[in-house]
């Protein structure tokens, strides 16, 4: 009797537990929108009848094809599994669900899509782009309408996720939606230094990015550990400097590709090369651009930061940058700035015999110093640029237009002191996605909300946004897209939605379906809530 008892407990235990763990919802969309009426009343997309329409006089026919190419293979993706529903249910002749259905309202037929600007197809993202969209699904043809390019590649991934499996058959429901980005920097920073990561994943990694309407990829290219870049300037920076000096680098073609591909999906390429600090792999190939150290007095063979006494250092970086500047085509470079060594400096006689003579009294003012030669070589450039935020606490000079990027600690007192001061910030503290914990953890990343520092309301106006940041000391090509994803998800909502989506309980139901839609879609996005099953 004992083990009777036992075995029913069990069974007890197993049937409570039977199912999900959150069942996925059905046709909602990630990030949540700004406004949407949604009524029970539905069409069928049948995908080899369907059709994107774009108005001849948008101006930019290539850009918007490719769009739309890009969102009829994922839908038609999603129709395959009908057909094998289909094939499972060969030779049961059986009344479709919607045919004897009041709320079916027939095949959804077109989407229509206005751009009322023009732009062309080589048009580039940029700061402050309009991403606004309205999308009306209430007959056979629809309408999809934007200010801008990009505010229609917002709405066509919107569109897409509008569209659900029910047993055989797409559906998408008669949906009004309104919608618009909360933050205009909506990032994902991605080193590819400390394990160097292929093209492809990188590529990955874009699709992953427009399926959750991010609009800026901060590409950390070069550390301490390798100097992957290929630079025409200067090869023997990769060549020495990079883990293989073939396969492991970034070739110009490489480059080029990655900045089309984002571009084509509404994303900008920010590149970061890292200065004075997290250097040593531009060492290999030029050591004299970095600071000799001492010990006693005598040089221990250990080299510290980028030497700022020399004018060769300036003279090696200009070169550098022009070129970069030239190959990426974004509006900002993020120069670095962050976690410089002083102790290389302290120990310098020369640094000190330079500090003396030039009247700087701290290595706060040494920084300064370096930082501002390259800050003005931008200014030739026309160049605008992002620091960390060491480079703003240690009292560095900084046009209005930079970006400090916020990143150490909770932040908000950094945050708070930036736009105090006026300058714009990105913030990043509690979005790194290299922070693990057991599980799925996006719920940290998700209760994280970027304005909650003691400011007014003009200082929070000057929060442009931010990044979810992903260091790949422990990450490379095999194990960065579960890590990144779902993870990121949650900061794509935080920055693109209303303020008061914040409910976690809520939004596990639709990032359990946004999970099955990304992994369909081909990125490897971990499970988001525990045990389930994407059908």
């Amino acid at each position: 009797m004992f083990k009777l008892l036992i075995a029913l407990s069990a069974l007890v235990v197993i049937s409570s537990a039977y199912g999900p763990a959150v069942r996925a919802t059905k046709g909602e969309v990630w990030p949540k929108l700004q406004q949407e009426e949604k009524t029970s009343d539905y069409f069928i997309v049948r995908p080899f009848t369907f059709r994107f329409q774009g108005l001849a006089d948008i101006g930019c026919p290539r850009l918007l094809d490719d769009a739309f190419t890009r969102y009829w293979l994922i839908i038609a993706t999603e129709a395959s599994l009908e057909h094998r529903g289909r094939r499972a249910e060969m030779g049961k002749k059986r009344t479709k669900f919607w045919q004897l259905d009041e709320s079916f309202l027939g095949y959804l037929k077109r989407l229509k899509v206005e751009v009322s600007d023009k732009c062309t197809d080589d048009a580039l993202p940029d700061f402050g782009d309009n991403e606004n969209y309205t999308l009306t699904v209430n007959a056979s043809v629809s309408t999809l309408s934007a200010q801008t390019i990009w505010g229609a590649l917002r709405g066509l991934e919107t569109f897409s996720q509008l569209i659900y499996l029910e047993q055989d058959a797409l559906v998408i429901n008669a949906t009004t939606i309104t919608d618009f980005p909360r933050f205009s920097f909506r990032g994902l920073h991605l080193d590819t230094s400390r394990h160097f990561l292929p093209v492809n994943i990188i590529l990955q990694t874009l699709d992953g990015m427009a399926y959750n309407k991010f609009n800026v990829f901060h590409w950390h290219l070069t550390d301490d550990q390798s100097f992957p870049y290929k630079s025409r300037v200067y090869p023997e920076l990769s060549e020495k400097g990079a883990y293989h000096p073939v396969s492991k680098v970034f070739e110009p073609s490489d480059i080029a590709k990655v900045i089309e591909y984002a571009r084509v999906r509404g994303i900008r390429v920010i590149p970061e090369f890292d200065t004075p600090g997290h250097t040593s792999s531009w060492g290999a190939s030029h050591p004299e651009l970095l600071t000799t150290c001492y010990s006693n007095n005598q040089p221990n063979g250990n080299l510290g930061p980028m030497d700022p006494s020399k004018d060769t250092t300036y003279d090696f970086i200009n070169n550098l940058f022009t070129e970069v500047v030239g190959v990426f085509p974004d509006s900002y470079f993020h120069i670095g700035g962050d976690e410089v060594d002083f102790s290389c400096w302290q120990s310098n006689p020369d640094i000190t015999t330079f500090m003396s003579d030039n009247n700087i009294s701290s290595y706060e003012g040494l920084e300064n110093y370096f930082i501002q030669h390259v800050v003005d070589l931008l200014d030739k450039l026309n160049s605008k640029y992002l620091v960390w935020e060491e480079v703003f606490v240690n009292g560095v000079t900084l046009p209005n237009t930079t970006l400090v990027h916020v990143w150490r600690g909770e932040g908000f007192d950094t945050l708070r002191d930036v736009t105090k001061a006026g300058k714009y910030g990105v913030f990043s503290s509690c979005w790194y996605l290299d922070h693990l914990s057991s599980g799925s953890d996006w719920q940290k990343f998700y209760e994280c909300e970027p304005l909650n520092f003691d400011g007014t309301d003009e200082q929070k106006k000057l929060v442009l946004g931010g990044e979810a940041c992903m260091w790949t000391e422990s990450v490379n090509e095999y194990n960065v897209m579960p890590r990144v994803w779902p993870r990121a998800c949650a900061t794509a909502e935080k920055l693109w939605s209303a303020e008061s989506v914040n409910d976690f309980g809520a939004a596990r139901p639709r990032l359990e379906e946004h999970v099955c839609r990304l992994n369909l879609r081909g990125i490897a996005a971990q499970p988001p809530n525990g045990p389930g099953v994407c059908l």
